[in-house]
């Protein structure tokens, strides 16, 4: 049999030589298919060598050959030169031992060509063992566990033994039954014919086996964009002690102290006794409850104070429980804010009631200033009198609310956010990017004309003022939208309009472009087919309000095209500019521009960016932007001069520039600025434009100069010094001897004034020049000065169990604080945890940090406690199950057994993991950083932005945003249930969503059910005694409750562990994420260049450029480098330069016209 089948008793090579010679003998097609089907019973190590392998570790036979029955001869001439090279081809194909196993499925749809890539990375040797073993999970502990060994530190073999857990969600697929080894069954019957074929003859490599054996030695290290598949162990050793250095350090400093626990405690006990009193009077005088129990109300501390992750600069977040009391604080309607918010004004604290956040929120201050105190007393007197207070601030707070845009929005603004995400799953289009909500409350109009007015009559209200921009404009337009009970067209909502809603629209749109200033541009767009004014007035063609504001915008480009008074730098440019304005002629009379809105309003917005990109259109619409400084203006203005060949020559430059100096000139924001840059400009007849712009940027530091010294910002010497310079700016320049002038100002001899000058800094930073903060507000609290602050919330049953869940994960090990600690530090110091500001809060990142810890470290550090959940002990209490079992209608069931874990976690008996902090740090980092890449060590893929929800209670940590149903925006109608002014009148009718919008918080019932504030007997006197002091009751409990459109947005997901529909990520807008993730990446850039010999943060590439251009002294980046710190430097370097370029001295700035 040996002989027949080509197989001698030599060695292997002569037994391989014999086969390949036999194989490559020619046969008929009866013979080739009788071998093939008579292949089974072959040797398996035949098997291995002749048939196909599809993963590229061996090549596919050639056209020529085909398989044939074994000869009898033992064949041992010697082959031809053609016999040789085929052979030598075929042994010299790698023959890779790793074992092949399904590929990974995900329960979402992937794009087009997703999973081939990742085929195709596999089949390189990209996939392999180490990124494909499905993760120990946090959730089941099978029998093996119990001998398992622990694991051993990173730095330690790559893959040292340890146990094998049951597949957990972070890895993406279904996992088939593993085999003796732990490894999926062989993948030969798999219904998908792209997964790769598993070599017979070569059994899988066992998961405890060394790392030699899961690594070909033909792999040449399996090289990634990055560098090696795996850092050595002398990296991993120095990425992991810097990153524990950093966290002893940090948590060293940030821990707060006991005094601090115990004076923030005093400070509660003594305001919940206030807050006691004040409930308790309400109750007993007004509600006729003549023995409520005071105790029963409670001010429970929650939050990061109480779970243990608490800094010295965490403030305290408070809930006010009142069971008892007949309408609950948090109820719709209810005075118990109100009434708290004034006992606490009456006693001398800082009290401040955020009447618009999504529940009511109390800020309270031990210590406010006598300014900041009767700033209160006279908002509070506000409400009293009815009126209704700005919600500038209340928005700000609640982290809900951050779409809201400024009253005066530049253009600038609106395309950045039109720049929807494409690279994190596709889930927001551009429609949702740029449709921005002012989130103003939906509150009971106050003005009974408006009221009274008709659809028409509010349409025909809609005008641009001369001195309005389009995008103040639009945001007019957007708000009457609203305020009529429409909305413009999105994504999320596109097939839920109904005719009644395109008609409402179409006219919106109608008044918008009647409304212009410009009646010349009116006439001209309505003459296009997109906008004829029948069509909008009858027909019911769909087009959104963005798209018709790209109109206008685009438009009023195109119409300068004729009036330019030059032409672009070349002809070729100028072909090109002239093909774009055709096109955008041609877009505009488009006959299906109705047929699929969101897609044509992507082309206007696309034509638009085209026609902005013309540098002749440009300089005709040359302005000075809000908040714009002189230098950003002037270097535009300079990159304009070189776009259109004004360098070139001196005749361009004599056609270009004094164009460009008068249009320069006409766009200075300030007008008395711009009238002394003219005079300037004429009475020296200057054509450079950077002498104009060096002038235009004295004057304005002067201007700035003079608002800090009206409002006090210097003292004594330091404002003389300043009244000298700001005379020094102003003073007429002189001209050289030469008969011009470069803008400059001398200093004079032998002065100090430009270093006293740059020791007091730059005005512009000063708070009088600052740029309005629509995040706060002049009854802000300061951070410090005024004692002790609080948050008292007046729905805070959830949070209360939400601190518990975390506070027993911190008992869990006593890595988890540390780690948690440092990560709020991290994400503090680099911006990215203010929800308010469209990142994520720091309660996000705990959740990030834990469903590392429980469901991507392996082993897990802690368990899944909501997974871990007792039975529920039967007979329990109505109050027992309401603190236990079920909050609120929520399942709030985890293991809460604190002393019980507390207990485990001393004995070792929770884990096994034995991981560093350092070596922690090093995995959350990554992990989060590549975004759905594979990670290095650890055999899973990392979080993936566009497709992944963190689910802590889930087994495996991960659900899908399709199957959350989170894959788009969403607006939807919420109340607080804060009164916004009393006696406003109560709402006819309950409350209902937006069309296509679903609230999230169904607070609102039918009057018939709703309880009254008004007690069965309650005389007249009675009720006018409820005037007094604020307390007015309405009589209906969803009187005065306030309704307010709030944007939930889902760019980045985490669920909630007890309130599943709530997204604790829904805050982080488009800027916002895209702020983190690069946040996280500069992070993970910088821990895996540690220990490479190099300066941090700075790959080997970057550092050998630098040491053949000869430079030195790299710039060294920390990963705790304070933004602001950073921030700061910044600005100083750049107003040492500005000082230099206005006085001429070294280091100035050169003209180069």
């Amino acid at each position: 049999m040996a002989a027949h089948n080509g197989f001698g008793d030599g060695p292997l090579e002569d037994r391989l030589r014999n086969l390949i010679l036999n194989n490559s003998k020619g046969s008929s097609p009866h013979q080739t298919q009788d071998a093939a089907s008579g292949s089974s019973s072959q040797h398996s190590m035949a098997q291995a060598i002749t048939l196909p392998v599809q993963d590229g570790f061996l090549a596919p036979s050639s056209p020529g050959t085909t398989g044939g029955p074994a000869s009898s001869k033992t064949a041992r001439k010697r082959p031809n030169q053609a016999q040789r090279r085929q052979m030598s081809a075929q042994l010299s194909i790698p023959i890779d031992p790793r074992p092949q196993f399904p590929q990974p499925q995900r329960s979402y749809a992937s794009p087009p060509g997703y999973l081939d890539q990742q085929q195709q990375q596999q089949q390189h040797g990209r996939g392999g063992y180490r990124r494909t073993q499905p993760p120990h999970s946090a959730t089941f502990r099978p029998p093996s566990r119990d001998n398992a060994t622990p694991s051993a530190s990173l730095t330690s073999a790559p893959f040292p033994p340890r146990s094998r857990h049951q597949p957990s969600l972070s890895y993406h697929g279904p996992m088939s039954r593993p085999n003796q080894y732990g490894w999926p069954s062989s993948p030969q019957n798999h219904p998908d014919s792209r997964i790769p074929y598993q070599m017979p003859g070569i059994p899988p490599v066992p998961f405890d086996a060394p790392a030699s054996m899961h690594r070909s030695q033909h792999s040449s290290e399996l090289k990634s964009s990055e560098g090696p598949l795996l850092p050595s162990a002398e990296e991993l050793m120095a990425q992991s002690e810097m990153l524990q250095s950093l966290c002893d350090t940090i948590v060293a400093d940030a821990e707060i102290e006991t005094a601090g626990i115990m004076e923030k405690e005093n400070f509660r006990l003594m305001i919940e006794q206030v807050a006691r009193s004040a409930i308790a009077e309400y109750e007993t005088r007004h509600n006729g409850f003549s023995n409520f129990p005071a105790e029963s109300v409670q001010l429970k501390c929650f939050g990061s104070l109480a779970s243990g992750f608490a800094t010295k600069a965490s403030d305290m977040d408070l809930g006010l429980l009142s069971p008892l009391s007949r309408v609950q604080p948090d109820a719709p309607g209810s005075l118990i804010p109100r009434l708290v918010e004034k006992a606490f004004l009456d006693m001398g604290l800082g009290a401040r009631l955020l009447a618009h956040a999504r529940v009511p929120i109390i800020k309270v201050c031990e210590k406010p200033s006598e300014e900041l105190r009767q700033a209160l007393l006279a908002e509070r007197a506000k409400w009293e009198r009815g009126g209704h207070e700005d919600g500038q601030d209340d928005e700000a707070h609640d982290s809900a609310e951050l779409d809201a845009i400024e009253d005066q929005p530049n253009e600038l603004h609106i395309q950045q956010q039109q720049d929807a995400l494409t690279s994190d799953g596709g889930e927001l289009d551009a429609t949702e990017a740029q449709t921005v909500l002012e989130d103003q409350p939906n509150e009971p109009d106050a003005q009974p004309k408006e009221m009274a007015m008709t659809t028409e009559e509010k349409l025909c209200q809609l005008q641009q003022m001369e001195t309005s921009s389009l995008s103040s404009y639009y945001t007019s337009a957007k708000r009457l939208l609203r305020k009529l009970g429409g909305r413009d067209i999105t994504r999320s909502n596109r097939n839920e309009f109904e005719t009644a809603d395109i008609i409402l629209l179409n006219q919106v749109c109608l008044a918008f472009v009647d409304g212009l200033a410009d009646k010349a541009l009116r006439d001209r767009l309505l003459r296009y087919q997109s906008l004829n004014r029948y069509d909008l007035s009858h027909g019911n063609n769909l087009r959104t309000l963005l798209g018709v504001l790209n109109q206008v915008e685009g438009e009023m480009l195109a119409s300068l095209w004729d009036s330019r008074p030059f032409q672009e730098r070349d002809r070729p440019r100028e072909a090109a500019a002239e093909n774009i304005v055709r096109a955008w002629r041609a877009i505009q009379d488009r006959p299906d521009f109705g047929r699929d809105p969101l897609a044509y309003q992507k082309e206007l917005h696309l034509a638009v960016d085209q026609l902005k990109k013309i540098a002749s259109i440009q300089v005709m619409v040359l302005s000075q932007g809000p908040n714009e400084t002189p230098g950003s203006y002037c270097s535009r203005a300079m990159r304009l001069l070189h776009e259109l060949g004004g360098n070139d020559s001196r005749e361009r430059a004599e056609m270009v520039l004094p164009i460009l100096i008068e249009h320069y000139i006409g766009g200075i924001s300030d007008r008395a600025i711009r009238e002394e840059v003219r005079d300037f400009q004429q009475a020296h007849r200057i054509n450079r434009l950077q002498t104009i712009g060096r002038r235009h940027k004295s004057l304005q530091l002067a201007h700035e100069y003079e608002v800090c010294l009206a409002r006090g910002v210097y003292e004594n010497e330091a404002a003389a010094t300043v009244r000298q310079y700001v005379e020094l700016l102003r003073a007429p320049i002189v001209k050289s001897a030469a008969g011009h002038t470069h803008g400059m100002i001398p200093l004079p001899p032998s002065s100090t004034l430009l270093s006293d000058i740059r020791r007091l800094g730059d005005p512009s930073r000063a708070a009088p020049n600052r740029p309005r903060d629509r995040y706060s507000s002049a009854l802000e609290f300061p951070k410090s000065g005024v004692g002790v602050q609080c948050d008292i919330n007046f729905s805070a049953h959830l949070a209360v169990q939400n601190t518990l869940l975390l506070r027993c994960y911190s008992h869990c090990d006593p890595r988890v604080r540390p780690l948690i600690l440092f990560v709020k530090h991290w994400a503090k110091v680099r911006r990215i945890n203010s929800s308010y500001r469209g990142t994520l809060s720091s309660y996000g990142y705990t959740l990030m940090m834990l469903h590392y810890l429980v469901n991507i470290a392996q082993p897990f550090v802690c368990p899944n406690l909501q997974q871990l959940a007792r039975p529920p002990a039967p007979n329990l209490s109505p109050q027992q199950i309401e603190e236990t079992i079920s909050c609120k209608g929520r399942n709030i069931q985890f293991w809460r057994d604190e002393a019980e874990i507390i207990r485990l976690a001393r004995d070792n008996a929770l884990t096994q993991n034995r991981e560093s902090v350092g070596e922690l740090l090093r995995g959350f980092f990554e992990y989060y950083a590549k975004g759905g890449s594979p990670m290095t060590m650890l055999p899973c893929r990392s979080f993936d932005w566009g497709r992944d929800v963190i689910s802590l209670r889930t087994h495996g940590g991960l659900l899908t945003k399709q199957a959350k149903g989170w894959t788009g925006a969403k607006t939807v109608l919420e109340g607080n249930g804060v009164p916004t002014a009393p006696g406003e009148p109560s709402p006819t009718s309950p409350p209902h969503p937006l069309p296509g919008r679903l609230p999230r918080y169904q607070h609102y019932n039918h009057s018939a059910e709703q309880p009254t504030q008004q007690v069965p007997g309650q005389n007249a006197q009675q009720q006018q005694q409820q005037q007094q002091a604020g307390d007015k009751p309405p009589t209906t409990a969803a009187a005065q409750s306030q309704l307010k459109e709030v944007r939930h947005r889902y760019l980045f997901a985490i669920e909630d562990p007890f309130e599943l529909d709530h997204n604790v990520a829904r805050t982080v807008t488009h800027d916002g994420i895209v702020h983190i993730r690069d946040e996280f990446r500069r992070a993970w850039r910088i821990i895996r260049n540690a220990g490479r010999g190099g300066v941090q943060g700075q790959g080997r590439q970057q550092q050998q450029q630098q040491q053949q251009q000869g430079v030195g002294g790299w710039r060294q980046e920390s990963l705790l480098e304070d933004v602001a710190d950073a921030e700061t430097e910044k600005e100083r370097e750049a107003f040492n330069k500005l000082l230099e370029e206005l006085h001429g001295v070294p280091g100035g700035v050169l003209d180069v016209e």
